[in-house]
């Protein structure tokens, strides 16, 4: 995800990364040669006048814009609910851990270690889930972070993250077994896995359910059909100035058909996407330093990165 200030205005209109321009540009460049063939053929296909009348146009893009705006809306609520159930994520990895630290009254010599594994796991956990949205293996984070035999526990499995919580849950009514909690704890505890499963189940619905293809496929051919009659329209009124106003209309959906798109899938790796590696690296860092487990400095963002 792409984090940086906003600039004043005149650095904004030529801003290239985070915007979704490079990736439309070819598009851009096709229908703005279109535009001067046609207005160098005077509108003219062969020998045929193409006559369109621009209330077309108009009566077309009050519809089609009424419906990007839909579509606008589904996407940026998928973006919007992902990031919602991330935040909930950090909220509840901190009270879980909290949690671990204040209500586990175990008296035994190694106690403080085995509360550090189990506030590792819950940092394994966020991982596996980031890396099971990105369809990435990401062991790196999980042979850091996981004990040799639960990482040898875990190959070969498509829903890591549920079984990192049924390793914390097993530690559970290990300390529940011995008495270090009550039942009154346990349930609590419990509960706080259960929102764990809860978030990681809205993530897997998000990404499992992408937008109606038939939806996608519709927007996109309108605006491009549209974009391409435009010219035809245009040429009479607007002369030698018609390329680049229908340029700037272009844009103005193509870039928001290519928006769609991108915020449509939230938990991808492109630069408008959710930034999971940053929530992970703050999730980790917190949760740490709760429990007082030495660890590097928190990475900040700069003037912009993606992550």
């Amino acid at each position: 995800m792409i984090i940086r200030q906003r600039t004043n205005w005149l650095k904004m209109l030529f801003i290239w990364r985070g915007s979704v321009l490079k990736k439309i540009v070819v598009q851009l460049s096709v229908i703005l040669l279109f535009s001067l063939s046609i207005y160098f053929f005077k509108g003219k296909i062969f020998d045929y006048k193409v006559h369109l009348n621009p209330t077309i146009f108009t009566l077309l893009g009050l519809a089609l814009a009424i419906f990007m705006g839909f579509c606008n809306s589904a996407s940026y609520d998928r973006f919007w609910e992902g990031r919602k159930l991330w935040g909930s994520l950090v909220i509840e990895t901190r009270s879980f851990t909290r949690q671990i630290l204040s209500l586990v009254n175990d008296p035994s010599q190694g106690a403080k270690e085995e509360k550090e594994k189990i506030i590792k796991l819950i940092s394994a956990f966020c991982w596996s889930l980031n890396n099971q949205l990105r369809d990435k293996s990401g062991t790196e984070h999980l042979t850091r972070l996981l004990s040799p035999e639960q990482a040898e526990q875990l190959k070969g499995k498509k829903f890591i993250p549920s079984i990192i919580l049924g390793f914390i849950a097993d530690w559970l009514n290990e300390q529940q077994r011995k008495g270090n909690i009550d039942t009154i704890v346990m349930t609590s505890m419990d509960h706080q896995l259960n929102q764990f499963s809860n978030i990681s189940g809205g993530c897997e619905r998000i990404y499992n359910t992408p937008l109606p293809f038939a939806y996608s496929v519709l927007l996109h051919r309108t605006v491009y059909l549209y974009c391409f009659w435009l010219p035809f329209g245009l040429v009479d009124s607007l002369g030698w100035m018609m390329p680049l106003i229908v340029l700037l209309i272009s844009y103005t959906f193509i870039a928001l058909d290519a928006i769609i798109q991108e915020i449509g899938e939230p938990f991808g790796e492109e630069e408008n996407d959710l930034a999971l590696n940053s929530i992970c690296r703050t999730i980790e860092y917190s949760i740490f330093e709760q429990a007082g487990i030495p660890q590097g400095e928190l990475k900040k963002p700069d003037s912009y990165f993606i992550d």
